[in-house]
Parts: structure tokens; C-alpha cells; sequence
């Protein structure tokens, strides 16, 4: 399957300018800050509003305030220190923008029902990007 870099096409009305410039690039001195496995389930599908999420960051994200912040588990979902903190958490977003997932992986997220591994990078304790995969 063929990686992409997701790109700033879905972000263009959600960060300015500034922000979609300071966009860190990769390079060989960050390193792996923290990685987990999490069920994508019904609840991660869905906002606190109820409203149906349509892109793979913000169900991911939505995993992880469900996790942390909401308590609301699925079966098997691992815990992780970096998306712990909300601030991180909000981040997400352009952390995903400049890593990697599949096109599949993004749909597959997207639809629900599915495994995924999200491995964390940056320097210190600063993310940098998530690499996502789907996994059986």
C-alpha cells in the first residue's frame, strides 16, 4: 500500500497560516515518545454534541478524550502518557497531518469497528507526529 503524508487540504480552514508554517518537518534526531493500540469503536465516532466525525485525526483524538478524559473504554484499548494531557491531545491534528497513515488505514478509521496502533514522536516530551496503522 502506498504512504502518504496527509496534507493541509483539510486543514486550510482550521489553521491559520502562521500555525500551517510552523509545522515541524522529521529528521533523524526525534525519537519514539510513547506508542499504544486502541478499538475505534461507536463512541469514538461521535463528538460530545453527538455530531458524526468525518476525519481519521479527530476520531483518533476523540479515542483519546474518550480514554483519559471520559473514561469510556473499549475492550483492549491500551493507555499511553503523551495524549493524557489535553493540550496534546489538541494537537493531534497537525502531529497526524505530518506523519504517516495509509489511505486505507484513514478510511478503515473513518468507518469504525477497527484496531489501530499510533506511535508518537518528538523530542523531550514535545510530539512531533503519529504514525497511524490498522492492525488485525
Amino acid at each position: 500500500m502506498k504512504k502518504f503524508i496527509l496534507s493541509f487540504l483539510f486543514l486550510g480552514a482550521m489553521l491559520s497560516p502562521a500555525a500551517a508554517q510552523s509545522t515541524i518537518t522529521r529528521d533523524g534526531s526525534a525519537r519514539l515518545l510513547d506508542s499504544y493500540r486502541a478499538y475505534i469503536g461507536h463512541d469514538d465516532l461521535y463528538n460530545s454534541k453527538g455530531e458524526r466525525l468525518e476525519l481519521p485525526w479527530q476520531i483518533i483524538r476523540q479515542d483519546r478524550a474518550n480514554y483519559h478524559a471520559y473514561r469510556r473504554r473499549d475492550r483492549g484499548d491500551q493507555g499511553d502518557s503523551f495524549f493524557s494531557d489535553p493540550a496534546n491531545r489538541q494537537r493531534l491534528e497537525v502531529m497526524l497531518a505530518s506523519g504517516t497513515i495509509t489511505d486505507d488505514a484513514a478510511n478503515d478509521i473513518v468507518r469504525g469497528n477497527i484496531w489501530i496502533k499510533v506511535d508518537i514522536y518528538g523530542r523531550g516530551d514535545i510530539g512531533e507526529w503519529v504514525d497511524v496503522h490498522v492492525q488485525e
